[in-house]
């Protein structure tokens, strides 16, 4: 498969937005159809450290440093010097949220302040049902999204991911490609310092159809998973072929950093025996893996219904990984 053709710029085109939230601590910049990044302007504290870093060579900070980039933004963004209003810290972590089907601007936000609150940058991911329906378009998206994270201001940053339901699918897209062509993509994978799966739809393709017809439309959701059941037969070389090798791509996870996965014991749309399994393998490679299961919880909303256990529990996992942060606590 080859390259994907990216605009020029990644924020000139003209699906680019770019306005800060009404509180004014970062600002949305929209990539792409269904990519947009949230960062915190740099302080000018931050601009100097970067500054004195750059100027002095030096090379044995935890955080790579280069040079801030300059992204266009409208005058009503801040008041002060773009470089300190407008410029987002190359030097921080990644976060890449895979976000669940459907997931509302509300109830994404409560992830996305957990990130930004521990001076992390994020890049919200959302995938299309027709990503999943097929699988092939699923791929291509996921090459856009290596190609974006290989383009300043990405380029080089470590990363931490967190991926949420279908978001663990469309991840599983991109460590596809980094199987597939390991000399290219590898050094994206070595940047990844963590992964964090939250309600993985995990199973069989009957886990798969039960999670189409919870989320798209839940009255009519036996329909809907007796029709994408009948699909996944009519179709099974271009979807159930293709579910199996991203199933295998994941048990052979190329990204090896720390894992933590939460989960339910009443989730439909996960099998925790299988789960479960998956996790001992991974540890059998050499892979730290922890895990957080509820007897009953909500697909996709562990965080609403366990705040206090959830946040522990992330924060415990964050910690371990050494990812720095100026707050206390998140």
């Amino acid at each position: 498969m080859g390259n994907l053709a990216l605009p020029t710029s990644l924020f000139r085109t003209d699906a680019t937005t770019s306005e800060p939230d009404n509180s004014g601590k970062f600002v949305a910049r929209r990539i792409c159809n269904g990519i947009i990044y949230y960062y915190t302007p740099m302080t000018a504290a931050e601009h100097q450290t970067v500054t004195l870093a750059k100027d002095s060579q030096a090379t044995s900070t935890l955080f790579p440093v280069s040079s801030p980039v300059s992204l266009e933004t409208p005058s009503h963004t801040a008041d002060s010097s773009p470089m300190q209003s407008d410029a987002a810290s190359n030097s921080r972590p990644l976060l890449l949220f895979f976000s669940w089907l459907c997931a509302q601007p509300g109830a994404v936000a409560k992830y996305r302040e957990l990130y930004l609150d521990r001076d992390m940058d994020v890049l919200l991911i959302q995938s299309s049902v027709m990503h999943f329906l097929w699988p092939r378009w699923g791929l291509n998206y996921g090459l856009e999204i290596l190609n974006i994270l290989e383009e300043p201001p990405f380029t080089g940053r470590l990363i931490l991911v967190h991926a949420s339901s279908i978001g663990g699918y469309t991840f599983t897209q991109l460590l596809t490609h980094i199987a597939q062509q390991p000399t290219q993509h590898t050094p994206l994978a070595h940047r990844v310092i963590g992964h964090i799966y939250d309600s993985l739809v995990v199973g069989s393709l009957d886990h798969m159809a039960t999670g189409l017809g919870k989320t798209l439309v839940p009255r009519l959701e036996g329909f809907i998973k007796t029709t994408a059941m009948l699909y996944f037969r009519l179709f099974k070389s271009y979807t159930a072929d293709l579910y199996e090798n991203s199933i295998q791509v994941f048990y052979n996870n190329p990204v090896t950093s720390p894992a933590l996965f939460f989960f339910s014991e009443n989730d439909a749309m996960c099998s925790t025996a299988v789960l479960e399994k998956l996790m001992d393998s991974w540890r059998r490679r050499g892979v730290s893996v922890d895990g957080r299961k509820w007897k009953k919880s909500t697909h996709a909303a562990h965080l609403r219904c366990h705040p206090e256990e959830y946040v522990s529990t992330l924060q415990q996992f964050l910690n371990s990984l050494s990812v720095p942060s100026h707050k206390s606590n998140i």
